[in-house]
């Protein structure tokens, strides 16, 4: 990995796993991860969407993972552009990967997420959904594999050389946590912004 690549992804919590072979770079609510070199991305995934996508020809990659599709229309966001929003969070993702060689029409798309782990009438990762399919086709792009919706939450390995994902769906008593530290994520966002105002698949 380069100097450049390095410093901009310095905030990344990296680690080491002896049943993988590479680096892994563990991403969270809002952050985005690009790689040239060979990586593993991991995140957990509640309502939230991780967008995995690679160049398979240079073999670059990388994930995002957003919680909000877009800003409130004519709301005012002290943060400016934010990788919590879906709008930049795919953005920021496909740019880093055209910087470093890739072709937007080589780009192969997968995308996870979006369960339905909050009780209630509102389905946060449904809507999600819609919105980020809706964005690939404006774009000209399309998803090659999804695993969205349904009541689980995910745990996502994605290879960003190989494109590989293994996913891991969890057991619906374990909710609670990803459900709180979204909550919580979601609070500061509101916050913010008011201020300013275990199966394992292969894919």
């Amino acid at each position: 990995m380069s100097r450049a690549e390095i410093d901009q992804f310095a905030h990344i919590r990296r680690m080491r796993d002896s049943r993988f072979p590479h680096e892994i770079a563990s991403i969270l609510p809002g952050e985005v991860f690009v790689s040239g070199d060979p990586m593993i991305v991991y995140t957990v995934l509640g309502s939230c969407i991780s967008a995995c996508v690679r160049d398979p020809i240079v073999g670059v990659g990388g994930m995002n993972h957003f919680m909000l599709p877009k800003p409130n229309e004519g709301g005012c966001d002290s943060w400016g552009e934010s990788t919590r929003y879906g709008s930049y969070a795919m953005e920021s993702l496909i740019n880093g990967i055209l910087k470093r060689g890739g072709v937007k029409s080589r780009l192969e798309v997968k995308l996870f997420g979006a369960g339905k782990i909050y009780d209630g009438t509102i389905d946060v990762g449904a809507r999600n959904a819609e919105w980020v399919l809706e964005y690939l086709r404006a774009e000209g792009l399309s998803a090659c594999k999804t695993d969205l919706g349904d009541m689980y939450p995910r745990k996502v390995y994605y290879f960003t050389e190989s494109g590989r994902v293994l996913l891991k769906k969890l057991e619906r008593l374990k909710n609670r946590t990803i459900e709180m530290r979204e909550q919580e994520y979601a609070a500061r966002i509101q916050t913010r912004e008011q201020a300013a105002e275990e199966e394992v698949t292969l894919f």
